[in-house]
């Protein structure tokens, strides 16, 4: 079955709302240009408060190294994702952690420069100029038919909801599916019954 990630989260009740609904990871942004952007020391606190078996994910975008290993202490995360520009040998870097290396698709995907980054898992989201991530766009699906034979956990991200997930589910069977700005009532604050909603369609209840 396809596992859930609620990212942008930036309060408790929200972390702990999604933790009900039945989500499997919750991701925490800390880029500050981000309208979900969250201090590292109030993410500690929320963390600090979740239940271990949720997944903690830390979201970066052209941070530098010392800052995302400080972050990742601080913060206790499970895993990395990187969302920025960062290049191959950058990531090389983080191989004591689990790393997911985000691509933003704009065209055709090229599997020879996402294979060359040598990650735990792959996350494709809606490509936009100004933003990295948090769009509330899909992308086309249909560039992601010869991802199918990578053998690493794969993330789809980009405008999904409770509408189209079991949609993207079934065209192209990610091992995880993940959603922010969609399941929003207003920046960084979360809908709980799209929440809901959402994470019932992609475990098909």
């Amino acid at each position: 079955m396809v596992r859930i990630k609620i990212c942008g989260i930036t309060n408790l009740e929200d972390a702990l709302s999604s933790i009900r609904s039945g989500c499997d990871a919750l991701g925490f942004v800390f880029y500050k240009r981000s309208p979900r952007y969250l201090v590292p020391e109030k993410a500690r606190q929320i963390i600090g408060k979740l239940p271990e078996r949720v997944i903690k994910i830390g979201v970066f975008v052209n941070a530098r190294k010392k800052t995302i290993r400080r972050i990742a202490r601080l913060c206790r995360l499970d895993m990395l994702q990187l969302h920025g520009d960062e290049s191959v040998s950058f990531c090389r870097g983080f191989s004591e952690y689990k790393l997911i290396k985000a691509f933003r698709v704009k065209g055709r995907i090229d599997l020879r420069d996402i294979l060359s980054y040598n990650s735990y898992a792959y996350l494709f989201d809606s490509f936009a100029v100004s933003k990295f991530g948090g769009t509330g766009r899909k992308f086309d699906w249909r560039l992601m038919r010869d991802l199918k034979r990578i053998n690493r956990p794969l993330f789809l991200s980009g405008g999904l909801n409770e509408k189209n997930v079991k949609r993207a589910i079934k065209a192209f069977k990610p091992d995880w599916v993940d959603a922010s700005s969609s399941l929003e009532a207003a920046p960084g604050r979360k809908d709980r019954e799209k929440v809901r909603k959402f994470i019932r369609a992609a475990k098909g209840k």
